[in-house]
């Protein structure tokens, strides 16, 4: 077993850290499919990272335990023009290192989550400058107006200065280069936990941070973290006791972990849309055996395998019916969502075969799809059913199905030609999926999760739009205008609204949010 020495003796400092934990001091033991891919808060926008992280490193706005905005790093914010923000910063606010918590810190982070490398720039991509008036005040000057700041700010994390001048980590890990610093393995926030000990997808312990600003309604000292990669095995270690809380549950393990008498299953909808992304930029497709074309340029090719999809046999066969099919990029539960859009195209092969055949490809294709096998439920079944379905239709599907540490690099560099992704819209607001997926790439985080570069000019406009627009009923059709467009488009391939399953031991009390969001200081040990 191998820890970083700095990890240890940043721990010593901690009033209730290893050393001082009292001998009945409440330890957490938790299990996932995956591991956050860093520590660092700006390297990658992936919903495991940020529901880990957002226990040791704070933002200026979070949700409460209903969901709803509330005061974090700032105590309140206010709009005092179309393009100014004002914000009022938490006084008596330390870093785990005991280094103060002030403005210059705010400004810092946004540099950096703005900066190269960042996966973060969709959170502060509208932000102008940040105006410092003084160590707990800052005006925050946007390019445009935008009325919805407060709800993007959610999952931009603050960083200490001094921390990341000291360690030599002023940039952002870069998941796409490989470039490591020491923000990817040491983590110095304001949270209400702070990191131990670390061991990159094996298993990573958090203690209570002792100089915490805020109030932890929970009793938990510590949280073990653990990898455990194996379905069968997650299950088995929470069936055992060797775990106290996982997730994903299994769809085909619901029942049984029900059953057990110790044990239960918190099950709710989640904010997250799976979704196929095809590439439609490059002139030639990259892993395919079609030379000097590319076929998902044509919107008949991409229909054609929309309408291979047998999306309720996905659900009924994969997901157990743990989950909901959808024909939109974002669930009903987000601001903008129309009911009268969801309505998808007809599972129809023959219809596919039909369409390709127009495209100029009777007998198929061949193209490889990339897709993660340890983020979402099921994520590597649901690639399998694809292929099969796509397989019908003669379309050759090369799966590669991989772990998240591999997937994302490869995906964020664009090195793909098919892939499966989901997306949580964290904001509750059809904006944070309409900037970051559904507009054409550039500047700003635009477009930095469009991985396939779709593009439409009048989507562009409409996203600009609704980003100012303070009227709902204006913004609202608006919205629609751009769901219609990108619909009739077939700019990406949505599948279905994916459902939450934790298996929780029944003496723990525990918050569960839609957003997939585990925070620990609402969880209770009786």
């Amino acid at each position: 077993m191998k820890f970083i020495p700095t990890l240890l003796s940043l721990a010593a400092a901690v009033a209730l850290g290893a050393t001082s934990l009292a001998a009945d001091a409440v330890t957490l033991k938790i299990a996932n499919q995956g591991d956050a891919l860093s520590l660092d808060p700006h390297s990658l926008n992936e919903s495991l990272q940020l529901t880990v992280l957002e226990n040791v490193f704070e933002t200026l706005v979070t949700r409460d335990a209903s969901y709803k905005l509330a005061p974090a790093l700032a105590t309140s914010w206010k709009q005092t023009s179309p393009t100014v923000w004002h914000f009022d910063l938490r006084k008596n606010v330390q870093f785990h290192d005991g280094t103060p918590f002030t403005a210059d810190d705010v400004i810092f982070s946004y540099q950096r989550a703005k900066g190269d490398g960042s996966d973060m720039k969709t959170y502060v991509g509208q932000i102008k400058e940040i105006r410092k008036l003084n160590d707990h005040s800052i005006d925050i000057v946007t390019t445009e107006p935008f009325p919805i700041l407060p709800e993007v700010f959610y999952r931009w994390f603050m960083m200490s200065k001094k921390w990341c001048e000291t360690n030599q980590a002023t940039h952002p890990v870069d998941r796409r280069k490989g470039i490591e610093n020491a923000a990817s393995f040491r983590a110095n926030g304001t949270g209400p936990y702070r990191v131990r000990e670390r061991q990159p997808n094996v298993r990573t312990t958090f203690v209570r941070n002792g100089n915490y600003w805020g109030k932890v309604q929970g009793n938990v000292d510590e949280v073990v973290f653990n990898v455990i990669g194996n379905d069968a095995t997650r299950v088995a270690a929470l069936l055992s006791g060797e775990v106290d809380v996982m997730e994903p549950v299994p769809v085909q393990d619901i029942d049984r972990i029900k059953a057990a008498s110790n044990l239960k299953v918190m099950q709710g909808p989640e904010l997250r849309v799976i979704f196929l992304g095809m590439d439609q930029k490059r002139d030639e497709l990259q892993f395919s055996n079609v030379k000097g074309k590319n076929p998902f340029k044509d919107k008949r090719v991409r229909q054609a395998f929309y309408q291979a999809i047998d999306i309720e046999g996905i659900k009924r066969t994969v997901m157990r019916g743990a989950s909901t099919p959808i024909a939109e990029m974002f669930p009903p539960q987000v601001k903008g969502f129309a009911p009268d859009l969801n309505k998808r195209l007809p599972y129809d092969p023959e219809a596919s075969k039909k369409l390709l055949a127009e495209a100029g490809y009777p007998s198929g294709f061949e193209v490889k799809m990339n897709c993660p096998n340890d983020r979402y439920v099921n994520d590597g079944a649901i690639c399998q059913a694809v292929a099969a379905n796509l397989a019908r239709v003669g379309v050759k599907i090369n799966l590669e199905a991989e772990t998240k540490g591999t997937y994302f690099p490869k995906i964020l560099r664009r090195d793909t030609s098919f892939y499966m992704l989901g997306w949580t819209s964290a904001t509750v607001d059809a904006h944070y999926v309409l900037y970051p997926i559904m507009s054409t790439p550039g500047e700003a985080g635009r477009g930095q999760f469009n991985l396939g570069a779709y593009s439409n000019k009048r989507v562009d406009e409409l996203t600009d739009k609704i980003a100012s627009e303070i009227d709902d009923k204006k913004r609202n059709e608006m919205i629609h205008e751009a769901i219609k467009i990108h619909q009739d488009d077939i700019g990406h391939i949505p599948l279905h609204q994916q459902a939450l399953a934790w298996g929780v031991r029944k003496n723990i009390e525990m918050v569960q949010l839609p957003g997939d969001e585990m925070v620990w200081k609402y969880i209770t040990v009786k």
